[in-house]
């Protein structure tokens, strides 16, 4: 009996993450998904799609909630690796526990990269494999009252389309999702609901995570989800970032709220 194709799925108990892990398991793969929250009620909902699943409760911002991933899997071959766990952060930076900041860049960039280096190193010894990363639009513009988290995401969307680069003679692929807002818990956990751009209409996260599929499928290096998501991606390579600083100011600083 052949083996079932198998795919993980980081920060998957909801939103984006939760979107992208059914549309795999509607793909026939068998899953482990991770998040930092109980998953007893996605990880129901996968199982009742006739694949295999594996859920794992870990603080991927820590090596310890990362070995606990990887070892939950095994020797297993991972045929997708959808890395996107993520946490968010508003606010002034001065107003920011260095906790709450360093949580963010761990869990966005070292847990992150803990995470891909030694699945990307099997894929590539195996000669396939894809990687999907979710970055963000907002690694594309100056986040006054976001800066750590926007950041964060500039880095990821680099560090993808650098890792793509040094890949591409492995047959494994790289491609990078970047969503703009989004209608997930994502700004109440970033503490970001009296923000203009937290009370806001956003897009809907299975469309988002269909995006970010597809392109990974294709094997397309990047994507921007969103007509308007892309006009700010193309704006912030014209406009100087004290413009776009003053842009996401007007978006993010506490009391925009309509």
């Amino acid at each position: 009996m052949t083996q079932r194709k198998f795919a993980i799925v980081t920060g998957a108990s909801s939103g984006i993450g939760y979107a992208l892990a059914r549309i795999a398991a509607e793909e026939g793969y068998d899953l482990l998904v991770a998040a930092d929250e109980p998953l007893v009620d996605a990880s129901a909902a996968f199982k009742g799609l006739g694949v295999e699943v594996q859920s794992v409760e870990a603080d991927l911002a820590t090596e310890e909630g990362v070995e606990r991933l990887l070892a939950a899997a095994g020797d297993r071959s991972v045929d997708l690796l959808l890395a996107n766990a993520g946490h968010g952060l508003g606010r002034a930076f001065l107003d920011q526990e260095p906790r709450a900041w360093r949580h963010v860049i761990d869990t966005n960039v070292t847990g992150t990269l803990l995470l891909v280096q030694p699945i990307a190193k099997r894929m590539a010894a195996r000669g396939e494999g894809r990687i999907l990363f979710t970055g963000s639009i907002a690694g594309h513009l100056a986040g006054a009252f976001q800066a750590v988290y926007n950041g964060s995401k500039a880095f990821i969307d680099s560090f993808a389309a650098a890792l793509r680069n040094e890949l591409k003679e492995t047959g494994v692929t790289v491609t990078c999702l970047k969503p703009g807002a989004t209608d997930t818990d994502f700004f109440a956990r970033a503490d970001m609901l009296d923000t203009k751009v937290g009370t806001a209409s956003k897009d809907d996260p299975a469309d988002v995570a269909r995006t970010g599929w597809d392109a990974m499928m294709q094997g397309e290096a990047s994507v921007v989800h969103g007509l308007i998501n892309k006009a700010q991606v193309l704006a912030s390579g014209v406009l100087p970032e004290k413009v776009t600083a003053q842009m996401h100011r007007r978006q993010a600083e506490p009391g925009t709220a309509e």
